[in-house]
């Protein structure tokens, strides 16, 4: 990160003035005089010190809170998207709910008034039983054919009581279903309200702080937020990739192996040969990955860790052409529930291209510094849904 020396220059700029001013009466003073001045300028520099010093601990206090913010901004609109997709989910759920029901109550009315039909006709032919309509038969053959008849319209009767019940019972547990995804979806809808409420005060505090900042720190303050906006929707959009695989997966009954409760079982090796880890998960706020670095890691092939499908190779830049938030970066689908992230590489270093396939070991991309970043390092992150988790339960060791 850059150092913040507008006030730090400020203060030097005082203490220089501060000097020049008593530079002409320190050589016509005495030797008394010239030690009281001194006094004196030591006096002010050491009191330009202390306000130095309660005015980095201000800006370091306001970026701190922005920090923290920008982490519980992040959470609040995190929680939201699940909220909206549990609501999308439950909308969904009501209306096949409803379809059944409606489906399920016209079967029944249709083998309600069938069963009022046969009630009919048993009722206008009297006393006559099964028994008779037998025993009525002019031959043998007569006597079959009227057995068979009476023995279907048994039949007929008993199937036709069980669809009744079946049906009745279908009803009762769609008119459950539909109440259960009624309340759940108002509950979801107040809790997704209160975590607008909670992300518009965060958004309104945070702004307050960047109030304080000075010019260069508002900039580095202005280029994190792209970052975080950034890494937010590289996130939504793998979220919905992983969505239509596992739907796509669901349809044709394929059953993937579930990584995401076995990271042991990953098979994942090291995406840089050769070195390790320096900066953890969550390291500091907003790293959301896990960093290789070290001595001589300039230009150093990266891995893929695992074969899958390349589903993005870029670069991200802003307007003006300069390399942005992940730089060069390339997200690889291991469809096993996992997807993996490379970051800032060299440039024009990606070797592989969007829908390529990849082998576990092939050589990617190269270690390069570009984007958001501060030296020559591999960001490396593991997603499952769209959403980064801990990278260090799939490493090897």
């Amino acid at each position: 990160m850059k150092k913040y020396i507008g006030v730090k220059s400020f203060y030097l700029l005082l203490v220089f003035i501060i000097l020049i001013c008593n530079f002409n009466s320190v050589f016509a003073a005495s030797k008394t005089e010239l030690n009281n001045e001194q006094k004196d300028i030591d006096a002010k520099i050491n009191e330009a010190k202390e306000d130095l010093k309660h005015v980095e601990k201000d800006k370091s206090a306001a970026l701190n809170a922005i920090s923290k913010l920008t982490d519980q901004i992040s959470g609040y609109e995190n929680e939201i998207d699940d909220l909206n997709g549990d609501i999308t989910d439950l909308d969904k759920a009501i209306s096949g709910s409803q379809t059944k029901l409606n489906e399920a109550q016209n079967e029944y009315v249709k083998q309600e008034e069938l069963l009022n039909q046969r009630l009919i006709a048993i009722y206008e032919a009297g006393d006559i039983s099964y028994l008779d309509v037998l025993l009525s038969s002019s031959s043998i053959t007569d006597f079959i054919s009227n057995y068979y008849l009476v023995s279907e319209l048994a039949s007929y009767d008993t199937e036709l009581l069980e669809k009744i019940d079946s049906k009745r019972r279908e009803i009762e547990k769609a008119k459950k279903d539909l109440e259960d995804s009624k309340s759940k979806i108002e509950i979801a809808k107040k809790n997704k309200q209160t975590k607008s409420n909670e992300l518009k005060a965060a958004k309104t505090d945070k702004d307050g702080q960047v109030a304080k900042l000075n010019a260069e720190e508002k900039q580095i303050q202005s280029d994190l937020d792209e970052f975080a906006a950034d890494k937010r929707a590289i996130q939504k959009e793998l979220a919905r990739l992983a969505a239509i695989e596992k739907q796509q997966n669901s349809n044709s009954g394929n059953n993937t192996s579930n990584v995401t409760n076995n990271p042991s079982s990953s098979g994942f090796i090291k995406p840089v040969v050769g070195y390790s880890i320096t900066t953890g998960f969550y390291g500091y706020s907003g790293h959301t990955g896990v960093d290789y670095s070290g001595s001589g890691i300039s230009g150093k092939p990266i891995l893929a860790v695992k074969s899958g499908t390349v589903v993005t190779s870029t670069a991200l830049k802003n307007a003006s052409g300069a390399y942005k938030s992940y730089g060069e970066y390339i997200v690889i689908n291991h469809h096993d529930g996992t997807m993996t992230l490379y970051a800032h590489g060299a440039p024009g270093s990606r070797k592989v291209s969007e829908g390529q396939k990849v082998t576990q070991g092939q050589t990617i991309m190269n270690v390069g510094t570009t984007g958001n970043s501060t030296g020559y390092h591999l960001h490396f992150e593991v997603l499952i849904n769209g959403k980064p988790v801990n990278p260090v339960p799939y490493l090897p060791k």
